[in-house]
């Protein structure tokens, strides 16, 4: 997978995992990490597919429905780039943290969804329900930071609290961050995301 990494200078910090939206690449989200966690080092991941052009990390077959054969194989796929990615740059696969929007944070929930302890942390920015129907993985121990608006045109209210019912019953730890906006990533939304982050680091956990 196309990425950047970028090495930081505090090793008790978690490395990011940045998933962009569609349309996005691999450094589209540099700068919102290095205001969530400075000094973490960074990994910037561009999505595997092309729609009109746009990159995505998976197939869709309408306006907010997934192709979920796709979904899965593209989940596997990240999964195992990865694992490549630990040993290659030599981070710590156990100290993960996903930072994803839109897109990017339906693949990072995907990863939740199928992969016991693949991130100690997440921060999904307008996220939808990657997938229903799965039996999840215990998330405990697990802190899943969650963005939405309250009048995004393409994620109802009711997507967004179904997901964070599903993380809790799974076990993760789930706070929430609604804003009076749309879809768009907000200021106020990733202060607020920094600050979570922050008293995660701060508290050890």
């Amino acid at each position: 997978m196309i990425h950047v990494f970028r090495k930081g200078t505090d090793v008790t910090k978690p490395t990011l995992v940045l998933f962009h939206g569609t349309g996005g690449n691999e450094n589209d989200l540099l700068p919102l990490a290095e205001l969530l966690s400075p000094g973490s080092s960074v990994l910037g991941v561009r999505g595997n597919v092309l729609e009109n052009g746009m990159p995505r990390f998976f197939r869709r077959l309408a306006e907010g429905v997934f192709d979920e054969e796709d979904l899965i194989f593209r989940t596997r796929e990240t999964k195992e780039f990865l694992d490549q990615a630990a040993a290659e740059y030599g981070f710590d696969a156990n100290q993960l943290a996903a930072v994803g929007y839109s897109n990017g944070a339906n693949i990072a929930g995907s990863l939740l969804f199928h992969y016991k302890d693949i991130f100690r942390s997440a921060v999904l920015l307008h996220p939808m329900v990657p997938l229903r129907g799965l039996a999840l993985p215990s998330m405990s121990g697990v802190a899943v930071f969650i963005g939405a608006g309250l009048n995004d045109p393409l994620i109802p209210s009711e997507e967004t609290q179904e997901l964070e019912e599903l993380l809790q019953g799974a076990g993760a730890a789930v706070s929430m961050h609604w804003d009076n906006q749309g879809h768009r990533l907000s200021a106020a939304e990733a202060e607020a995301a920094r600050h979570w982050l922050q008293k995660r680091s701060e508290s050890g956990t």
